[in-house]
């Protein structure tokens, strides 16, 4: 069982190579459309974190039989559509999960109701039901209204015209998985480009998906009544979870450290883009092709960062990865300027005043703002206190950032409730250990 405290200490180099696990958006995706499909979808090097598995176990509710096979390999068979569940789908701490679920059960005629646990609960779903509804599913919330638990009722829908005012990957996909089964031409209008797995993974699954430049966003369009053919996945590693032992690489005297296979599409490489305006020794090696999309190995090596103000536009590919970028920030030199990243607050918790207070708990000085945060860091030569206990509200990426800054800082840092890491990474304190990171109860 996990400790109800994990504590990150001072190491010193951190040194060897290293696989992320499999790209949690991909995993979830490959189930979800493994299940809508007809016949049989292999996955290969799926991410075995709690959040996937709790979207395995309502794709099976769906009415699909799903098996592990082995490590990271399964098989789902899809009976071509969604039927009505036998109770409750529990998604756990899953919000991509139970967004994109929602999504592909509105199409077909069926009701389910939708719950999670306590940080689920508190999570808005209005951004994906609202767009739901006007297609022709209807929602009955059970407890407060835009929160879990709800039950939806599904079929019939119409397809609809949809215009993002903030780009979001979770409801574009959506609205495209019920757009699958809609009436007409489904089509979203982004203002930016969001992360495109789910366009991909349609493709790959037989489907067709329009996708046309629009100034610096884009217009997605898809037909209904398009059937999916189950297929071969294979899940690259996750750019968000390598992000953490890179990070230790980078702030971590004479630290160098690889992660092999890690995915590189452009829309989720924005933390690696602005590390390396930072002033990153950061190398890419071994570019190739796996899952159709592009993966390669990433080389970390300690360097002196220098701060810098972080593209607002930038945000779409890496609004997971500013926790982890501020707890870089922490050790450069000068201000580190995030805005235009308002989409944190929404998230596992309100990740902008969380990380506010964690690295105020650790010496670290931060200006809050409404839409982002400005870290100052401590510059060359200069040391990160530490030697806070750091409120994690059971949000994975806010107890690993931390736990990474201690590996750097002069005292101890300690987070709370960190069972919550295996919702992403699970074996995160066993890899930063085995790099030679000091992570215990």
């Amino acid at each position: 069982m996990m400790p109800s405290q994990l504590t990150s200490r001072r190491a010193s180099a951190l040194t060897g190579k290293v696989r992320a696990p499999g790209d949690k958006s991909m995993s979830h995706r490959s189930m979800i459309l493994g299940g809508m499909a007809s016949g049989v979808t292999e996955v290969e090097g799926l991410l075995e974190g709690d959040d996937v598995l709790a979207t395995a176990r309502a794709v099976e509710a769906f009415g699909a039989k799903v098996e592990r096979i082995g490590d990271g390999t399964w098989r789902i068979e899809g009976a071509g559509g969604f039927k009505t569940p036998a109770s409750v789908i529990d998604c756990g701490n899953a919000g991509t999960g139970v967004r994109l679920l929602m999504g592909a059960a509105a199409g077909y005629p069926l009701t389910a109701t939708f719950d999670g646990d306590g940080s689920l609960r508190k999570r808005p779903m209005k951004r994906v039901t609202g767009p739901l509804a006007d297609m022709g599913a209807a929602f009955d919330w059970q407890a407060a209204e835009d929160r879990l638990p709800v039950a939806l009722t599904g079929g019939a829908l119409k397809a609809i015209d949809y215009v993002q005012t903030v780009a979001s990957a979770q409801v574009k996909s959506a609205i495209l998985l019920a757009g699958l089964n809609a009436e007409g031409v489904t089509s979203v209008i982004e203002p930016e480009k969001s992360r495109d797995h789910t366009e991909r993974m349609l493709r790959a699954f037989g489907a067709e998906v329009g996708v046309e430049e629009r100034g610096e966003g884009w217009k997605v369009t898809l037909k209904g009544g398009q059937a999916l053919t189950g297929t071969f996945v294979a899940v690259p590693g996750d750019p968000s979870s390598a992000a953490f032992p890179l990070a230790a690489g980078l702030i971590v005297p004479g630290s160098e450290v690889t992660v092999e296979g890690v995915m590189l599409n452009p829309l989720r490489t924005g933390l690696f883009d602005t590390w390396i305006e930072m002033g990153a020794d950061l190398t890419i090696t071994n570019r190739r092709e796996a899952g159709g999309e592009e993966v390669g190995d990433i080389t970390a090596r300690h360097s002196s960062l220098k701060g810098v103000v972080v593209p607002e536009d930038r945000a779409a590919s890496m609004i997971d990865e500013y926790p982890i970028l501020a707890a870089t920030a922490a050790f450069a030199d000068g201000v580190t300027v995030m805005r235009g990243v308002g989409e944190m607050r929404v998230k596992e918790s309100d990740r902008i005043s969380l990380m506010v207070e964690g690295l105020r708990a650790c010496g670290v000085q931060v200006e809050e703002e409404p839409e982002g945060f400005i870290v100052t860091g401590a510059g060359h030569g200069g040391t990160v206190r530490g030697g806070g206990l750091v409120h994690t509200a059971h949000d994975h990426r806010i107890a690993m950032s931390h736990l990474v800054l201690g590996l750097a800082a002069e005292q101890p840092v300690s987070v709370d409730e960190p069972g919550m890491i295996a919702t992403s990474f699970p074996g995160f304190v066993e890899m930063m250990n085995g790099l030679g990171g000091r992570m215990s109860q």
